[in-house]
């Protein structure tokens, strides 16, 4: 398991930019605290509430990242309005406890654009057919972040850019792609996330 980094020093001032890996983070280059997690719901929570758990708390915290398309034809960069857990049965626990766990989470400034996370790297066909019920993109990370960021209270963006097409072959098509991607992401958040050094 890759440790949890942070790049720089959060203030309440500034928002913090949170990634999974520094592959994602190669080109960034705002003047803004980067949280990197590691992959995985389990790495993207403890590393967000630890940070937040230390304080200073930042002004918010914008999550980039890759992620794939559900569905066809779906490419480019998007702010993500409702989070979802695709491999997490709430209705089940429901009925076993009469406690709802795991419920949608909707994301303040977000559009329509529905993302579901899991720990699973989505790279065969029946699975990426069954999600696309649901959403339109998937990542590892996202609702584990807007998690963490609903309970301490810190406004979150979520900002996927579409990698690869979650189907056979998303392994590879996120190794050739992840570069590229690094550029838009980084290219989005020095036009659309404020800071004044």
């Amino acid at each position: 398991m890759a440790p949890m980094e942070l790049l720089g020093e959060i203030t309440g001032d500034r928002p913090l930019l949170v990634l999974a890996v520094k592959e994602e983070a190669q080109f960034l280059d705002t003047g803004l605290p980067v949280l990197l997690t590691g992959m995985g719901k389990v790495n993207a929570a403890t590393a967000l509430a630890t940070v937040l758990g230390r304080g200073p708390r930042p002004s918010g915290i914008v999550n980039l990242g890759t992620a794939g398309a559900l569905r066809p034809g779906l490419t480019g960069t998007h702010v993500v309005g409702t989070v979802v857990q695709h491999d997490f049965d709430g209705r089940l626990l429901a009925m076993l406890t009469g406690e709802s766990y795991g419920a949608p989470l909707t994301l303040p400034d977000g559009g329509d654009v529905v993302l579901a996370t899991g720990d699973t790297f989505i790279s065969d066909e029946v699975a990426r057919a069954r999600l696309a019920e649901q959403a339109s993109l998937v990542d590892m990370e996202g609702y584990a972040l807007a998690h963490v960021a609903s309970v301490a209270g810190v406004p979150l963006r979520v900002v996927k850019h579409v990698s690869d097409e979650a189907g056979e072959g998303a392994a590879r098509t996120w190794r050739e792609s992840v570069a590229g991607c690094a550029r838009i992401l980084a290219d989005w958040a020095a036009e659309n996330v404020p800071y004044r050094p």
